[in-house]
């Protein structure tokens, strides 16, 4: 297991290779919260993640010998590109087993950083255990992305600098994949301050490390489909759990539309690009997941590199989360001008019809009816109610989705 000397020693090793990313305080999210919150932005990282720190101390503690036959690493993307990166900066050769459905945009910059990219396997775990064969078939060092004690150290220099930017937090809000993150960064504050709360969080389809701590061991999970795929980790890592018992003081999951509308929420509010994983801290603090009302709290916003094409969807289902996009289907009688009446009416109610489109004949209608879906632009859950009672009062049928 690592110590507190581990961490230091990996900063030290480190220091001139890696960014010191800020740890600005954010007013709104403060106010939305409750809490007095500042993000700590390892999205601003060279290739766009906190995975620098660790690959970067485990490419500077290979042997001359191991250095020159090269590494092999399994990611979803960020690791990879983390282990590219430096690889080249060192001048070692770097393979990269990465799954079949990992984002366009972190398979191209691997590529870029002059890796040799292989694409195996549905999700991470399959990509592993790919590269494990490849690392004894070719003789390569296989950089694990979250269970090694040398990439753990390297990722608890995060604790070392957030400390020293700010000694006063209450709490330190942490994304879960493997686990990596979370041990070292927990670590590293728990030694200097014992009383400060460290808090996980996972995607609630996908939650590997509370499965882990409620047997003791790592529990290999089914595979799910979730926009935080930095966090979609299967089992989690045998020496991050040993150090999350000890460190960690609770780990709670949120859910795809929460995820959604945090990733919204730092576009909007604090201009700040955050991939799925990155957000999942904001949306467990936003939705009271945790109660650290009036507490000072860091959120880990672990990385930046979403899917541009991602993103679209991603705030779409942010808007609708929010209450900022409804769908109202509603059943009119089939005569001249009653279709403008309704977008007349929706109009007086103040939303906007992003989409209209009608359907005659399904569902339970008479004839003579036709029944009318609307996309609806909305300020919030408040407007969507004033709308229906709006509708309810032209004794309207109708449902809605929001």
């Amino acid at each position: 297991m690592i110590t507190f000397v581990d961490v230091e020693e990996a900063r030290e090793r480190s220091k001139d290779q890696i960014y010191l990313s800020p740890f600005p305080y954010s007013e709104t999210i403060s106010r939305m919260s409750g809490s007095r919150v500042f993000f700590k932005l390892e999205n601003l990282q060279m290739t766009g993640s906190f995975k620098e720190r660790g690959a970067l101390n485990r490419l500077l503690t290979l042997t001359p010998e191991q250095a020159a036959r090269g590494v092999i690493a399994a990611s979803a993307g960020n690791h990879g590109m983390a282990v590219a990166f430096h690889s080249r900066r060192l001048g070692i050769a770097a393979t990269i087993v990465m799954p079949r459905h990992a984002p366009l945009i972190k398979v191209s910059r691997v590529r870029q950083y002059g890796a040799e990219v292989l694409l195996h396997g549905d999700d991470y775990d399959m990509a592993f255990a790919e590269a494990r064969r490849l690392s004894q078939e070719r003789g390569l060092t296989l950089i694990h992305a979250f269970d090694d004690p040398w990439v753990i150290a390297g990722q608890g220099t995060i604790g070392l600098e957030i400390y020293e930017q700010n000694p006063d937090l209450d709490a330190v809000i942490v994304p879960v994949g493997g686990g990596g993150l979370i041990a070292g960064i927990g670590l590293a504050l728990k030694t200097l301050n014992p009383k400060i709360r460290i808090i996980g969080v996972q995607c609630e389809s996908i939650p590997s490390m509370q499965a882990a701590l409620e047997k003791g061991e790592p529990v290999g999970l089914p595979p799910a489909v979730t926009i935080a795929d930095g966090i979609a980790v299967r089992a989690v890592g045998a020496a991050p759990l040993e150090l999350v018992k000890i460190f960690a003081d609770e780990i709670v999951t949120v859910s795809e539309g929460e995820i959604a509308n945090a990733v919204l929420l730092l576009l909007e509010i604090e201009k700040t690009v955050a991939e799925g994983a990155a957000a999942a801290p904001l949306a467990a603090l936003l939705n009271k997941k945790i109660s650290l009302d009036g507490k000072n709290v860091g959120l880990i916003v672990s990385g930046g590199n979403i899917d541009v094409n991602l993103i679209s969807r991603i705030i779409e289902k942010g808007l609708i989360q929010d209450g900022r996009l409804s769908r109202v289907s509603v059943v009119i009688p089939d005569r001249p001008g009653n279709l403008a009446r309704l977008a007349q009416r929706i109009a007086d109610l103040g939303a906007n019809i992003l989409q209209i489109a009608q359907a005659r004949g399904f569902g339970q209608m008479a004839i003579g009816e036709t029944e009318v879906e609307l996309i609806l632009e909305t300020t919030g859950p408040e407007h969507i109610e004033r709308l229906c009672a709006g509708l309810r009062a032209e004794g309207l049928r109708f449902k809605t989705e929001s």
